[in-house]
């Protein structure tokens, strides 16, 4: 009922807007006159039988008829069209069968005349009826008798009914007009659920992101409680042995840098890792490697007399570097590396297969083989506003980062994609892709100096081949 009473709306919008006030006032008075507000095959009906056929409007009947035609022209309604050709050859047949009862043989002169032609392209069996107009008696003649009885008059009436009540009652047919409303209708209720997946989006990211800075900070809480257990182990032993930890970290370093630069045996070296720190007494025997222990074993024990512990330390190791300097010549130095602290990050749900910085250091992009990117960042007090998820549909070949606006993301894919990802406005700001023959991207790298980047593309199958391309972009 909706869907109608839109229509009738729409209808006299247009007649309005066209000017065609009679027919406005038409439509109005049938309106009122409408009880069902559906179709009425009865005027239908009406109109071709008690109207164009006694008037012999013939091209009002053939226009109407075709018409209808046109309501059942696609491929899945041939059995529809079929049908519905043979009901207009029969009601054509009425019409001339009419104007020969009615003695207007004119009318069926002037039918054959203009609509002749069409007729025999579309059905051989008019050919006969050409030659009625001939015929004195064709009521009597035995190949047109049964058209001009009333039981086949009313067998086309009412198959004729019952093919358009099948056909416009059934909803199989619904007019363009009525569509409009039911889609108009869908249309709105997809953009509410769209509305309201864009709302729950929006939730789920916002959640997404407090967990990642939560579990963030609690990484960072964890990382600074162990860190302040390991300062108060250290502390705990320099208690118990009674050497501060500074002295201790001091010495330690000798051994290792004597291993390096002498060049000792695995065995004498392993030796001049295992110190034992016993107290002030025993420092100089203690400290000492293997190595040097007979060489230098009087002269510490001359320097052990004359000073205390702290001053024999001092002079131990100048002479030590003294006496094997010689050993030292040519040798590089080498610093001890050491991690200082460790963090996780456990957003992916597929095995990373490549990370990369930003050239501020400030962000980290890193993919999985699912074909997922995350932007996030490691330091607590870089503002997470530039961490995002990006779905890229295909395994991620190769990531770089611009060098000059640190903006810029650009991830290369197995299927010839090349996306470039804005970490400002979150979204693809260019997306682009290589030929057919080189689909997959291996590498992507920016120009440090100019707004240009290249990319590496690969070929599939037994013969591969390479290709690269350099891009420019505007506003890079």
């Amino acid at each position: 009922m909706e869907n109608m009473q839109y229509a009738e709306e729409l209808v006299k919008e247009f007649l309005i807007f066209r000017g065609f006030t009679s027919t406005l006032q038409a439509f109005e008075r049938e309106l009122g006159t409408d009880i069902g507000k559906g179709f009425h095959v009865d005027k239908i009906l009406e109109l071709i039988f008690s109207v164009y056929i006694p008037q012999f409007r013939a091209e009002d009947l053939i226009e109407v008829l075709s018409f209808f035609k046109k309501c059942f022209s696609s491929a899945s309604e041939l059995v529809l069209i079929s049908t519905l050709s043979k009901l207009e050859g029969s009601i054509l047949r009425y019409y001339v069968v009419h104007a020969l009862q009615s003695g207007r043989k004119n009318k069926v002169t002037e039918f054959f005349g203009m609509y002749g032609n069409d007729l025999l392209q579309r059905d051989k069996d008019w050919t006969s009826w050409f030659a009625i107009l001939y015929l004195k008696n064709p009521s009597m003649d035995p190949q047109f008798r049964i058209y001009f009885s009333q039981e086949w008059f009313n067998a086309l009436h009412l198959s004729v009914r019952n093919f358009l009540s099948e056909m416009f009652n059934a909803n199989l047919r619904i007019p363009a007009l009525l569509k409009i409303s039911s889609e108009k209708n869908t249309v709105n209720r997809l953009k509410k659920d769209i509305r309201q997946l864009n709302v729950r989006l929006s939730e789920l990211q916002a959640l997404l992101e407090e967990k990642e800075a939560q579990l963030f900070r609690s990484r960072s809480n964890a990382s600074s409680v162990l860190e302040v257990r390991m300062g108060q182990t250290n502390g705990t032993m320099s208690s118990v042995t009674g050497i501060p930890s500074t002295g201790v970290h001091e010495v330690s370093v000798l051994p290792s840098r004597v291993s390096h630069e002498t060049c000792a045996p695995a065995s004498e070296a392993d030796s001049a890792k295992d110190w034992v720190v016993a107290g002030p007494a025993e420092v100089s025997s203690e400290l000492i490697p293997s190595k040097f222990a007979q060489g230098s074993s009087s002269k510490l024990d001359r320097r052990l007399g004359e000073s205390g512990t702290s001053d024999t330390l001092e002079m131990f190791r100048d002479d030590f570097y003294i006496d094997t300097g010689r050993e030292m010549d040519g040798e590089e130095e080498f610093l001890e590396v050491k991690v200082d602290f460790q963090e996780t990050f456990l957003c992916h749900t597929s095995p990373i297969s490549r990370c990369r910085f930003s050239a501020s250091g400030n962000n980290i992009a890193s993919a999985s083989v699912d074909g997922t990117v995350r932007i996030w960042t490691y330091d607590p007090s870089t503002p997470a506003s530039r961490n995002a998820t990006i779905y890229c549909g295909a395994e991620i070949m190769s990531l770089e980062w611009d060098c000059k606006s640190d903006r810029l993301l650009l991830i290369g894919t197995a299927d010839g994609g090349i996306k470039a990802w804005n970490v400002d406005a979150k979204r693809v700001v260019c997306d682009l892709s290589t030929t057919e023959a080189f689909p997959r991207v291996l590498d992507l790298k920016c120009s440090p100096v100019e707004p240009i980047f290249v990319s590496a593309a690969a070929s599939r199958g037994y013969i591969l081949r390479g290709l690269n391309i350099l891009y420019r972009i505007l506003d890079f």
